[in-house]
């Protein structure tokens, strides 16, 4: 025999390959009798005791089969067969009698187990036992081994029963991880999501604590892939660095072994968990794979099949747990999103205006929400294609970057979202700059002429943004740029709708035999023009055409069908047409003009100074009053027709009044009787009436001023609407007041 008590020679090709080094290592120190044999039951190694045990000097080479009854001493002509063997393989205890050197027989207690290892190889492990003592021996197995399986399955019912038809996410993420890492009496467990792009950290066990885990792994990143690919638990041990590692410094890999195959893989240490022993076990739904287990020790420590086993139970029954949790939870996380843009939206629409700084707000709120940093750019106009970075150290840099990859249509104002892909150029360039490389570019289009883009940006080793962020960036930047471009669009429609007020300036013109004025109140400020309007136009014969109208809606729309609707009756009054006749013919024009669903109130007057007659035709307009300078009474002018632009084939009436010296008509737009007060009561016609009543007598001079003011007082000068009002008064009714025309 060898110095190390080791029977060893080489049999008909049999070597040191089918035995590892540790194993003679082993089998050296052991005090039992160990003995390693092939598929064809040949003994491969035996130590010195079990050449002692058995009486033998010749074991290596042998029959396995001659060392146990019945066969002993004798080789079977039959071919080996383990399941013929007077002992069990699997790994349990056997108590067998064997005859010695001095042919006495001796009780022995044999396992034996196959082991991982080129070809079929057995590992058998035999000691001397009296009866007693192997009993005590076995017995204390068993209770050890009972003991340990009844913590497993206590804990596996724990399991279950904590999270029985649970869509608690936060359970799943939290109670799970401390019930398996108790029952497996480990470290710590991990538990990480597979998601669209990869793998997400969704929970650590308590007792990891401060420990560096890995938040991401995206696909294919060693682990992953082989539990994928194993489609079960795997047990691997992280082995320990050689020297040759120790002297380079950090270590980017480090060596993986699978303790079922003895394979060894070559795996970076930024995606290892913090355990020198772990259980990697997939989840798995039908055939999609939901989520990655990793159960370990801090220590290296003996994995039992078993063990690997009773995570892949464990996990069969969390996947119908987390396949419903899952989607409550990426239910809940959209709703939160959807929340948090709506919040940003009515943000900016409280500010009032929005601009381009308006727009970088949201963008930096907006990254705020998802645990990022908002990094403002600007495209370089010394060097095209880069941009401009002001980084979170306040320092300044360019950065390489494909603009064009981001502008979307010509105009430049389609928003774009990009993830930060790794190893392109912007990435390259953070990393270079000092800068995580992990987050999207967002694009927001020109606004007010400049371009509105950033980086959100997460640490280097978060996890990057997944769909549901993305799109939530998506709309945020939607919404600013909307918002941002209706600013703008309603600045133009504010000048233009200034310089068609400048043309179509409501003016009564002067008509002998009638005094005049008009008034007209914006509901705010800014309110630079609406729908409403009035016109006094001078006719032959002593004959005049008033107008008020009111077109719905406000800005460019309504100014340019105000303008449109002046011009129209204007013309219609030279042609010496009843009122009635008029509107109707407006009405078809309007149904054609207009591209939008605009329609119009108005009230048309054809006066009469001669005869003492006003004719009229009110399409959906208040009442006028006619206020009688004989008696100080007043008439609602209440001959009523239907609005104008609204539907063909409308009907529309005259009405007449007969007009007397000193009468006055006064004409007014429901912005005026439908004002409120604060306490939400409307001005309303019997108000009008009622100042009337009161003001009138006051004379003519001023009679609108003190009206409006009235107004002012009900409405705590708050109007809603626009107030528009006209008064004529017939000073000479009856006679020629000018000559023929």
């Amino acid at each position: 025999m060898a110095g190390t008590g080791l029977g060893f020679r080489r049999v008909e090709g049999i070597g040191e390959r089918s035995v590892s080094g540790a194993l003679a290592g082993l089998l050296s120190l052991t005090s039992d009798a160990v003995l390693a044999f092939d598929g064809f039951g040949r003994i491969l190694m035996a130590n010195e005791a079990a050449e002692r045990l058995f009486g033998r000097q010749d074991l290596v080479g042998a029959d396995v089969r001659a060392l146990f009854p019945p066969a002993a001493g004798v080789v079977p002509d039959d071919a080996f067969d383990p399941r013929a063997l007077p002992f069990s393989t699997d790994g349990s205890t056997s108590s067998l009698v064997v005859v010695g050197a001095a042919g006495a027989e001796t009780g022995i207690s044999v396992r034996c187990d196959r082991v991982s290892a080129p070809g079929e190889t057995y590992l058998l492990v035999a000691y001397e036992d009296d009866s007693r003592q192997a009993e005590e021996r076995e017995h204390d197995r068993l209770v050890q081994e009972l003991s340990r399986a009844n913590h497993r399955l206590s804990g596996t019912l724990s399991i279950v029963l904590e999270t029985l038809d649970s869509r608690d996410v936060q359970t799943l993420f939290s109670r799970v991880l401390e019930e398996i890492t108790d029952t497996m009496d480990a470290t710590g467990t991990v538990f990480y999501v597979a998601e669209a792009d990869g793998y997400h950290l969704r929970g650590t066990s308590s007792s990891l604590g401060e420990a560096r885990v890995p938040r991401f792994m995206s696909f294919g990143r060693t682990i992953e892939r082989l539990a994928s690919q194993a489609g079960h638990a795997l047990r691997l041990r992280v082995l320990a660095p050689e020297g040759a590692d120790l002297r380079r410094g950090r270590l980017a890999r480090r060596n993986v072994v699978n303790e079922e195959t003895r394979e060894i893989y070559h795996v970076m240490s930024s995606v290892l968990p913090p355990f020198a022993s772990f259980i990697a076990v997939p989840v798995w739904f039908g055939r999609h794979l939901l989520a990655l287990i990793e159960v370990g020790w801090d220590h290296v420590h003996p994995m039992r099949r078993e063990d690997s086993e009773l995570l892949d139970a464990v996990a069969q029954y969390l996947s119908v747990q987390l396949a419903g949790a899952f989607s409550a939870m990426r239910a809940q996380r959209e709703a939160d999103l959807r929340e948090a843009a709506s919040g940003i939206r009515e943000s900016m629409m409280s500010a009032g205006s929005v601009d381009e700084k308006s727009v970088a707000a949201a963008l930096e709120a907006a990254a705020g929400v998802l645990d990022a940093s908002c990094v403002q750019l600007a495209e370089d106009a010394d060097e095209p294609g880069r941009m401009r970075a002001t980084l979170s150290d306040g320092r300044t840099c360019s950065l390489a970057a494909d603009l064009g990859a981001t502008e979307g249509d010509q105009a430049g104002n389609e928003v774009v979202v990009q993830p930060v892909r790794e190893g392109s150029a912007l990435a390259s360039a953070l990393v270079q700059e000092g800068e995580p490389a992990v987050g999207a570019l967002v694009d927001a289009g020109m606004v007010d002429g400049t371009r509105c883009f950033c980086l959100v940006l997460r640490e280097a080793d978060a996890e990057p943004l997944d769909d549901l962020e993305l799109k939530f960036l998506e709309r945020v930047a939607t919404d600013a740029s909307g918002l941002a471009h209706g600013d703008e669009v309603r600045r133009q429609d504010k000048h233009i709708a200034q310089a068609l007020q400048t043309g179509m300036r409501n003016e009564l013109q002067r008509v002998p035999g009638i005094s005049a004025d008009g008034i007209y109140s914006s509901a705010t400020q800014a309110a630079v023009i609406g729908g409403d309007f009035y016109d006094l136009i001078r006719l032959p014969n002593d004959r005049a055409c008033v107008i008020m109208g009111d077109v719905s809606g406000k800005g460019v729309e309504a100014a340019s069908v105000s303008a449109a609707v002046k011009t129209a009756l204007g013309a219609y009054s030279w042609q010496g047409l009843a009122p009635a006749h008029m509107v109707r013919l407006l009405n078809e024009f309007l149904l054609g003009f207009s591209r939008l669903e605009t329609f119009a109130t108005l009230f048309v007057g054809m006066v009469d100074l001669r005869g003492g007659r006003l004719t009229y035709c009110s399409a959906g307009h208040p009442p006028a009053f006619l206020v009688r300078a004989s008696t100080g009474a007043i008439e609602a002018l209440d001959v009523q027709s239907g609005v104008v632009g609204a539907f063909h084939e409308m009907t529309y009436r005259n009405g007449r009044v007969s007009l007397g010296a000193g009468d006055v008509l006064l004409l007014y737009t429901d912005g005026t009787t439908e004002a409120r007060a604060t306490d939400g009561a409307f001005f309303g016609e019997d108000g009008l009436r009622d100042a009337v009543m009161r003001e009138a007598p006051r004379g003519f001079e001023g009679l609108l001023g003190r009206l409006l003011d009235a107004l002012d007082r009900f409405t705590s000068r708050h109007l809603e609407d626009d107030v528009a009002m006209v008064a004529l008064r017939f000073d000479q009714v009856g006679k020629r007041q000018m000559p023929r025309a």
